[in-house]
């Protein structure tokens, strides 16, 4: 069963490339910018740049809120520089990469960087974006209740050691 988001918010995403600076790598990637909406143009149209650096248009995405994870968005705009998770997965073909994601929630975003051969990247959380998170904690307010479980004590008896009464005639 799939939990729908009570929330969501189309976001377009901005990368960047990057000469490598090495003989393994060609180039790296980076998301650099999240625009508020979903730009009309195809994704990983190049905005800027020429080969040694340039900046893409990645593609749109949505950002999608849940109200039990409301206690995570509200970390993330109480710590002074909110931000938004871009994940970037290797794919095969040209581009070299596809947009997997973008999240509010910093628990999900650090959960991605598990993943192997993902690009994570924080980037700056833009004001319409937060002022929607900011109302959708506040109409969706959630509490994770903390319960305190009480530990039966221990009998004493159950840890004794227990005689065996021997047969006779053995």
């Amino acid at each position: 069963m799939s939990v729908t988001p009570l929330e969501t918010i189309a976001v377009g995403v901005i990368v960047e490339r990057t000469k490598g600076m090495n003989q393994w790598t060609d180039f790296l990637w980076r998301p650099t910018d999240v625009l508020p909406g979903a730009p009309q143009m195809p994704a990983w149209t190049q905005l800027s740049g020429d080969e040694a650096r340039a900046q893409f248009y990645a593609g749109a995405a949505t950002i999608e809120l849940y109200r039990s994870e409301t206690p995570n968005y509200r970390e993330n705009l109480t710590s002074g520089e909110p931000k938004l998770w871009v994940v970037l997965r290797p794919g095969s073909g040209e581009p070299p990469l596809e947009l997997l994601m973008v999240t509010a929630d910093p628990a999900e975003g650090e959960a991605m960087t598990e993943a192997g051969n993902d690009i994570v990247q924080p980037v700056a959380m833009p004001e319409t974006v937060r002022a929607v998170v900011e109302t959708f904690i506040a109409d969706n307010p959630f509490e994770r209740v903390h319960i305190k479980r009480k530990r039966e004590r221990a009998d004493p008896e159950s840890l004794a050691r227990r005689l065996v009464p021997r047969e006779e005639g053995k």
